[in-house]
């Protein structure tokens, strides 16, 4: 028994965790660098996962750094893997950054500078020479790391785009005037009212922020009031990622109006363009928005509209999505409902005539012979 705990607490001190080499369901995360620091004069460990697509291309790829790596890269690491799926995000390289509890209120305080240095000079250059990165970098921090990122975001530009800070963050008003910068930067900042430790601190920023509001820093501060100081870093940043990357997804509508709202064609156009200046793609309105303004007008029994983006997005009706039965009945069936009998019978014929003995075949026959009489 005495040598069973003596091995036991050998692999939790040594590994973390001890695992047979035949339990295969295990997936390890990213995996452990260490820097030799010569700015902190220590062995400094930090944690790096690349994306799944990674070693089957040849792209470079955004960074998240998470301060307080021990505790919240697998945070990091999970969200983007999460959201890139449906494109919320791209694919990123996460990088957890391990700061011990002894050295934190230090480095992210009175000795924050050298803490910048060590940041930039040595880990960010380590995985740009180490990896394929793109210039895109964010940040994340939570309590004292937010309160250290409110002033690096103000002076490090140059090296990072966007902060995700929560439970914590500060900077003088003195500090935001002096920000500048050509390019955008973007800041979000979370908090709960239950945090009644730094709720003050991050309300007094919000306030210097909104009454300076300065020029290219995109920034937002959003309430969480069912969190606690302790369980706001994950929510942080799920909801800091999908703020600095709010365009790089196609854009939904939840309705009709909401189009109209922001402006119909010219906000779509003005929408791609801006995203493929920001992120190299291409600027024509893609398929899937197209697809989705088609099926929105569809769904909510709008013809005005239905009518309007199946002429004006008529190019993606010619793609493999539409080739099938059940499309051209859809169409048909709408068309004939609000008794377009013209479109109904075009695809009505044209469901029969290309997918033939499909289970819609009855329908599309009634709806065809209906289509006729009314026309008639």
């Amino acid at each position: 028994m005495k040598s069973l705990l003596i091995f036991t607490m050998f692999c939790f001190i040594n590994t973390g965790l001890c695992i047979s080499q035949e339990d295969s369901s295990v997936v390890s995360v990213g995996e452990n660098h260490t820097i030799k620091s010569s700015i902190l004069n220590q062995n400094r460990t930090i944690q790096i996962y690349t994306p799944d697509s990674y070693s089957d291309s040849t792209g470079k790829y955004p960074v998240l750094y998470v301060l307080d790596g021990q505790w919240f890269f697998l945070s990091g690491v999970a969200i983007q893997k999460a959201m890139k799926t449906p494109r919320a995000i791209p694919e990123m390289i996460v990088v957890g950054i391990n700061t011990s509890n002894s050295q934190r209120q230090d480095l992210f305080g009175d000795e924050n500078e050298k803490f910048t240095d060590f940041l930039v000079k040595e880990v960010v250059r380590y995985v740009d020479s180490n990896f394929r990165t793109s210039d895109d970098r964010v940040i994340f921090g939570w309590e004292a790391a937010a309160y250290y990122l409110s002033g690096l975001i103000l002076q490090q530009s140059k090296t990072f785009n966007g902060a995700i800070i929560t439970n914590g963050g500060y900077a003088t008003e003195d500090q935001v005037k002096a920000f500048a910068t050509e390019k955008d930067v973007y800041l979000f900042m979370a908090n709960s009212k239950k945090d009644i430790y730094y709720i003050g601190s991050t309300d007094a920023f919000y306030e210097i922020l909104k009454t300076n509001a300065p020029k290219n820093l995109i920034w937002n501060y959003s309430l969480f009031d069912d969190e606690i100081h302790e369980s706001l870093a994950h929510l942080s940043i799920y909801k800091g990622l999908k703020y600095y990357y709010h365009n790089y997804n196609s854009p939904v509508f939840e309705s009709i109006q909401q189009y109209i709202d922001l402006g119909g064609m010219d906000y779509l156009t003005s929408y791609f363009e801006e995203r493929a200046e920001r992120f190299g793609m291409d600027k024509q309105i893609d398929n899937s928005t197209k697809d989705a303004l088609i099926w929105l007008a569809w769904k909510r029994n709008n013809f005005e509209y239905f009518t309007f983006f199946m002429t004006e997005f008529k190019d993606v009706l010619t793609t493999k999505r539409y080739s099938s039965a059940y499309w051209q009945n859809r169409f048909g069936q709408f068309y004939l409902k609000h008794k377009d009998y013209q479109n109904a019978i075009k695809y009505f014929k044209a469901g029969l005539t290309k997918y033939p003995n499909s289970q819609f075949e009855k329908e599309m026959q009634k709806g065809l012979t209906d289509a006729k009489n009314g026309k008639e």
